[in-house]
């Protein structure tokens, strides 16, 4: 069997992050993530004393969780089997070449009943970009080449945990959105974000300066708002389950139920015909 490329140059995405973190890195969307992770746990009525976190940027995740392990989000992951009661997954996912095998490695990790929980990007992330971006290079070139990786929709990333083995699976989206003076902004906070293009089938040449000045222009007339900034949207996907455990709820048996649905809606039961 064909082993299919992989979609992330992770060498390339390991430079990037490195010129980001040697400057002033760009870290807000990590901050939003962060919220997402510390709300989900406040609602879980358990304590966690074993955390392990998977990330490409430790610095905001060890201040907030100091007694986490914490590993790359490489290929394989650093985990030992068994030893966590929670694995956060922090917004590294979508550079995944097998997300899959990300969240099977993460709930060999768990110890039975402990907690997975992911927020990665996805949805509609980047979409003005990416539109702009296709225009641009389409007039002035007249082809297309891969420049923003592409992003997994919620109904497919939450069936990777039932995919994984998680147990009691919950996808929801958070989107969010900021503004930026113009095209040339949004992208210099890519680039401090580590969040440039890595993919393997990006064009290894210099983007043509014509094509970014004809993205930022078509940016600018069909978006901009009366301030004349433009927005860019990033949707924070949250996925959460549980490694199996027989203490968790189970799903009754097909004709199992004890009690009429009529009765519990103090309704009459309509028979439908053959």
């Amino acid at each position: 069997m064909n082993t299919p490329p992989p979609l992330t140059d992770r060498a390339a995405l390991k430079r990037q992050r490195a010129r980001a973190a040697a400057g002033t890195p760009a870290l807000f969307l990590h901050d939003a993530a962060l919220d997402e992770v510390q709300d989900r746990l406040a609602m879980v009525n358990k304590s966690f004393t074993a955390p392990g976190i998977v990330t490409g940027w430790p610095a905001p995740w060890a201040g907030a969780f100091p007694n986490a392990h914490i590993v790359a989000d490489d290929d394989t992951l650093a985990l030992d089997p068994g030893a966590y009661d929670l694995i956060i997954h922090a917004l590294c996912l979508h550079w995944a070449n097998d997300p899959v095998g990300q969240l099977i490695q993460s709930r060999r990790a768990l110890r039975p009943d402990g907690l997975f929980l992911c927020v990665t990007l996805g949805g509609t992330t980047l979409h003005q970009l990416r539109a702009c971006l296709a225009e641009a290079e389409a007039e002035v070139t007249g082809g297309l080449s891969p420049r923003i990786a592409p992003m997994g929709e919620l109904r497919d990333m939450g069936g990777l945990l039932q995919r994984a083995g998680l147990t009691l699976p919950v996808a929801d989206v958070s989107p969010l959105t900021a503004s930026y003076a113009d095209a040339f902004a949004l992208m210099r906070d890519l680039r401090a974000m580590g969040e440039g293009n890595a993919m393997q089938a990006r064009p290894r040449h210099v983007t043509r300066p014509s094509i970014l000045r004809r993205a930022s222009e078509i940016y600018t007339q069909r978006l901009a708002g009366p301030d004349g900034r433009i927005p860019a949207t990033y949707d924070l996907i949250c996925l959460t389950g549980w490694s199996p455990d027989p203490s968790q709820p189970q799903p009754l048996r097909p004709g199992s139920a004890s009690a009429r649905l009529a009765d519990a809606l103090r309704t009459d039961e309509t028979k439908l015909s053959d």
